[in-house]
């Protein structure tokens, strides 16, 4: 099959959309398939890589939203389409790209919708409204978990499939702890930088204290620093424990528009906190992740959350928000909390032996290995091939 995938909102430094793009892209190819990907960029381009034939399309920037770009022209996007004539569409957005399940209907193509993000946490009425329309556009509406198929379900409708995402369990695996310094270029919110930890508080009852040259345990969230991610919840998150008198500080890797703001809001309250920007290299993330005593997912409206599988992948339990799919990821390899504070979590999780709960991190991940997800995806789009054909 010619695999024609679609996507806005993808840039060099995006990352759970950028990460799935990938990956089935790869295990598409692998499998045999050619899948073609067609993206917003700043210049048109088209190339062959890992992951197949990647198109670039010049789309213009989104203001506000830290670099996005999407694919307006919808004569361009449909000219691109028609010249190399999928098999089957499959497309990652149900917004801007909506229309185009129309294009392939209109052409006796099947076509699939990935639901990567859940609009009704944000506005519920609309989200209906918009499903709807998504539903009756598409074939098959894909979605990676039970949590977000809900809004789905809600409304009836009923062509909704489920297929979980995966992680690369070779490049997130467990390592040596080894406890990063600042990275060059990054910023840290307190006076003496992210290792400012002399007044070393004593650890509470039941908690592991810090030792040797370890200065203090270490939190680190791991996503892009927008207001649908909630990471002001992680600085409040941080902020309780070390009132508790829990030794510990945070790593807030990712970028966004809220980073200045964060930046100052650590600062005023002296919290020791790093910011290293965006994490480019999948191992660098990988060592990070990995020398982590716990990783904070605060979103609530995360549809499967492949930053909190891959630091489970690499051994560090993960504690999220109960209001998003992710306890349906985690299990019972982290702890899941409702509200704006996750400190409750975090020392329910770091009351467990260290051995025992990086072990049931690493267990749980590989129940989601890649080459899994690839099948499932496949499975979905040769049924709907078969349905067109027999149609």
């Amino acid at each position: 099959m010619r695999i024609v995938r679609l996507a806005n909102f993808v840039t060099p430094s995006s990352g759970g959309l950028r990460t799935s793009l990938r990956e089935l892209g790869a295990g598409y190819l692998a499998a045999g398939h050619e899948p073609v990907l067609i993206i917003p960029g700043d210049r048109d381009s088209d190339e062959h890589t890992s992951q197949g034939r990647v198109i670039t399309l010049r789309g213009p920037r989104v203001p506000f939203l830290g670099g996005y770009r999407v694919l307006l022209s919808r004569r361009t996007v449909a000219a691109q389409l028609a010249a190399v004539r999928p098999d089957v569409l499959e497309v990652s957005d149900r917004t801007t790209l909506r229309w185009t399940g129309r294009w392939a209907a209109e052409r006796g193509i099947p076509a699939v919708m990935i639901s990567h993000e859940s609009l009704t946490a944000l506005a519920p009425r609309a989200a209906d409204v918009l499903n709807r329309r998504t539903a009756r556009s598409y074939d098959q509406v894909i979605c990676t978990t039970a949590w977000a198929a809900a809004e789905f379900v809600r409304i009836g409708a009923g062509n909704v499939v489920r297929a979980p995402l995966g992680v690369d369990l070779d490049t997130f695996r467990p390592r040596p702890r080894s406890w990063p310094a600042a990275a060059e270029g990054s910023t840290a919110a307190t006076d003496g930088g992210p290792a400012a930890t002399d007044d070393r508080p004593a650890a509470p009852d039941g908690l592991p204290a810090p030792a040797g040259p370890i200065p203090c345990l270490t939190l680190v969230h791991c996503g892009r620093l927008s207001t649908e991610k909630k990471p002001g919840r992680s600085l409040s998150t941080l902020a309780t424990l070390r009132a508790q008198g829990l030794p510990v500080r945070l790593v807030m890797a990712g970028d966004g528009p809220l980073r200045g703001r964060l930046e100052r809001r650590a600062a005023k309250l002296r919290l020791p906190v790093e910011f290293p920007g965006f994490v480019s290299g999948r191992t660098a993330l990988a060592e990070l992740l990995a020398s982590a005593d716990v990783v904070i997912a605060p979103g609530p409206a995360e549809t499967f959350g492949l930053a909190a599988l891959e630091a489970l992948a690499c051994g560090t339990p993960v504690v999220v928000s109960a209001e998003s799919a992710l306890p349906e990821v985690v299990g019972a390899a982290g702890a899941a909390v409702a509200g704006e504070d996750l400190a409750e979590g975090v020392r329910a999780v770091l009351a467990q032996p260290e051995a025992a709960r990086r072990k049931a991190a690493r267990d749980r991940a590989e129940l989601f290995g890649w080459p899994a997800a690839v099948d499932a995806f496949l499975a979905i789009h040769q049924a709907a091939t078969s349905e067109r054909t027999s149609a």
